[in-house]
């Protein structure tokens, strides 16, 4: 069963957050990830196939916009215990086996997704340099076997807006995706 995001209002400051990263084992906070022109955090998990329908890109477009500023952060909230593959030890093997070039974290207490209010992976929020949400939803229509070209378009719009100086399109079309596997009802 597919999942949309809810609403969330735009300019709603980044909440913050410290989590551990999967691959490096650091703690990781909204500032270490931050990038100085925007920032996006991805929620996600390992097992979803909306995610694994758009990962290589995810990571290709990660790197081309992180060369321009933007960082970038992957949150996996989901409860191992009803998805045993997306515990730390398999996001740790997927982060390196697809390269990812940003932080992997897992959100044991799931706190940090429900501060975000995500709903579903992948699950994507856009912050412009001063922290405020600029976008939230789809990286793209493109979902498995709808035969859509995975482009990132939504997302990159988005990116290129802020990069630009300029504020997103009001226009945004919710992520569709797996729903988070919460511990406790949501």
């Amino acid at each position: 069963m597919a999942y949309a995001t809810s609403e969330i209002a735009l300019g709603t400051l980044a909440p913050d957050f410290a989590l551990l990263d999967t691959v490096s084992g650091r703690l990781f906070s909204l500032r270490d990830v931050a990038g100085s022109k925007a920032t996006v955090i991805l929620f996600t998990c390992n097992h979803c196939p909306y995610v694994l329908h758009i990962l290589d890109k995810v990571v290709e477009v990660a790197k081309e916009y992180q060369q321009k500023g933007v960082g970038f952060v992957a949150i996996s909230a989901n409860d191992a215990t009803i998805q045993p593959q997306d515990g730390p030890d398999e996001m740790r093997a997927l982060a390196q086996e697809r390269g990812f070039t940003f932080p992997y974290l897992y959100d044991q207490t799931q706190q940090v997704a429900r501060t975000y209010q995500a709903v579903c992976t992948p699950e994507f929020f856009v912050f412009d340099a001063n922290k405020r949400l600029a976008y939230h939803g789809q990286f793209d229509s493109s979902r498995p076997k709808s035969y859509i070209l995975v482009t990132g378009q939504d997302l990159t719009r988005a990116l290129d807006a802020l990069l630009q100086g300029q504020q997103p399109s009001q226009e945004q079309h919710p992520a569709v995706g797996c729903g988070i596997n919460w511990k406790h009802p949501y």
